[in-house]
C-alpha cells in the first residue's frame, strides 16, 4: 500500500496472546510499580531531609530517582489500564506522548550517569579542586542543560515521526516507541527519521557510554597508584555508579537491538527485553545506592528506627 494515512488509534498486539494471564500480570505490574515508588521516594526523602547529603553526588542520585519515577509514570499506569480493561488500544496523541516520556527518561538516565561519572572523576583525580568545580550551581546547570537536550532531541524525533504517513496500526509492544511507529510508515519518508534517530542514539547513548567508560578507567588507574585506604574509599563510592551504568547499558542495548528485528517468534523474550530498561533500573538503582553508600544507608536506618517509635525528624 503506497498511500498512507494518519490513523487515530494504534493497537498493541502482544496483549491478545496473554489475555488469560492479564490479572496475574496486573498484580505483578502493580507490585513492581509500588516498589519503584516506595524505594525512590525513600531515597529522595533522605537526601533532601538530611543536610549532610546536600552534595553533588547525592543530588545527582536524587535526580536519578526523580527520573526513574518520571519514566515509570510513562509506562506502568498505561499498562495497568490496558490490563484491567482489556483495551489494547491507544490514541495517536497518547502514543506520541508516551514515546516522548519514555525516551526522554532513557536519555536523561544516561546523562545523569554521565554526570555522576564526571563527579567521581573530579573528586578522585582532582580532589583539591572538587568543591570549586562541582558546586551546587554548576550541578544544577549541568542537569538543566542535560534535561533541555533530552527534551529538544526527542521533540525533534517526535515531530518528524508524527508527520509520517502510515500503512498500519499494529504495534508489537506493550508501549509506544518511536521505532515501532516508524516501522509502520509506507517507506517514503523514513530517511530523515533514520538519520535523526541515528544522531540522537549516538549522542545520547554511545558517546556518554564511551565517556563513562573512559572516566572509570582513569579512576581505576589513579586508584592503582594510590594507597590502599584511598583505593578502598574511591571504589566504595564508584562501585554503585558502575553497577548502575552496566545494568542500564545492558537493558538499553537489549531494547535497541530488539527494536530492529522481528520479534514474533520469541514473544516472551521480546516482552522481557523491551521493558527491561523501564523496570530493572528504577527498581535496582535505589537499592544499589541505599545499600552500598554508607551515608545514605545510615540515614535510611535512622529513618526506619524513628518511624518505629512514631517520631520523624522535623
Amino acid at each position: 500500500m503506497e498511500n498512507g494515512t494518519m490513523p487515530s488509534y494504534f493497537y498493541f498486539t502482544l496483549f491478545k496472546d496473554f489475555v488469560h494471564m492479564r490479572y496475574l500480570i496486573l498484580i505483578l505490574t502493580l507490585t513492581v510499580y509500588l516498589a519503584i515508588i516506595l524505594f525512590n521516594v525513600i531515597i529522595l526523602f533522605v537526601v533532601f531531609k538530611e543536610r549532610s547529603l546536600h552534595e553533588p553526588m547525592y543530588i545527582l542520585i536524587s535526580c536519578l530517582s526523580v527520573n526513574d519515577l518520571y519514566g515509570s509514570a510513562g509506562f506502568f499506569p498505561r499498562l495497568m489500564v490496558d490490563l484491567l480493561f482489556d483495551t489494547n488500544t491507544i490514541s495517536r496523541t497518547a502514543c506520541f506522548v508516551q514515546t516522548f516520556t519514555i525516551y526522554t527518561f532513557a536519555m536523561s538516565e544516561y546523562t545523569i550517569l554521565t554526570l555522576m561519572a564526571y563527579d567521581r572523576y573530579v573528586a578522585i583525580c582532582n580532589p583539591l579542586k572538587y568543591h570549586k568545580i562541582m558546586t551546587s550551581k554548576v550541578t544544577a546547570l549541568y542537569m538543566a542543560l542535560a534535561s533541555l537536550y533530552a527534551v529538544f532531541s526527542m521533540g525533534l524525533v517526535i515531530f518528524f515521526s508524527a508527520r509520517l504517513p502510515l500503512c498500519g496500526t499494529d504495534i508489537a509492544r506493550l508501549y509506544c516507541s518511536n521505532w515501532s511507529v516508524v516501522r509502520l510508515s509506507c517507506g517514503t519518508s523514513t530517511l530523515s527519521n533514520n538519520i535523526i534517530g541515528f544522531f540522537v542514539t549516538t549522542t545520547t547513548v554511545f558517546l556518554p557510554a564511551f565517556f563513562i567508560f573512559y572516566t572509570y578507567v582513569r579512576i581505576l588507574i589513579i586508584c592503582q597508584k594510590s594507597s590502599k585506604e584511598f583505593r578502598g574509599k574511591a571504589l566504595q563510592t564508584c562501585l554503585p555508579h558502575i553497577i548502575s551504568f552496566v545494568n542500564y547499558s545492558i537493558a538499553s542495548f537489549c531494547d535497541i537491538a530488539l527494536s530492529r528485528y522481528d520479534s514474533d517468534k520469541f514473544k516472551i523474550v521480546a516482552i522481557i527485553f523491551s521493558v527491561e530498561f523501564l523496570v530493572i533500573p528504577p527498581v535496582l538503582n535505589p537499592l544499589i545506592y541505599g545499600l552500598n553508600l554508607p551515608e545514605i544507608r545510615k540515614n535510611i536506618a535512622c529513618l526506619f528506627q524513628r518511624s518505629k517509635v512514631g517520631h520523624f525528624p522535623e
